[in-house]
């Protein structure tokens, strides 16, 4: 009994069989080609990307070494918002 992949290479229907092969290869191939020019392109976006993060990063770092406080006012009160309606305030019970 012939196995079926020699029946098709005997049978009348080789050389469709042959450019169907032919054509399914080429799919594969381009789509393959296509896949790996847009992965790469990725991949060089979020190089893009991190290189613009780490750039801003630094300029900020750079720029808050470079800001010098202001003097402050003695009789002004340090007061931080904790959430909702609640602040806390710090320095007013040690002056004077």
């Amino acid at each position: 009994m012939p196995s079926f992949s020699r029946s098709l290479v005997r049978g009348p229907f080789r050389g469709v069989a042959w450019l169907g092969g032919l054509i399914a290869w080429t799919a594969a191939a381009l789509t393959g080609a296509v896949l790996a020019v847009f992965f790469a392109a990725t991949v060089l976006a979020l190089l893009f990307m991190s290189g613009v993060v780490v750039a801003l990063t630094a300029a900020a770092l750079r720029a808050r070494r470079a800001v010098r406080p202001a003097r402050v006012d003695p009789d002004v009160i340090e007061a931080r918002h904790m959430g909702g309606h609640s602040w806390v305030a710090y320095g007013w019970d040690g002056r004077r």
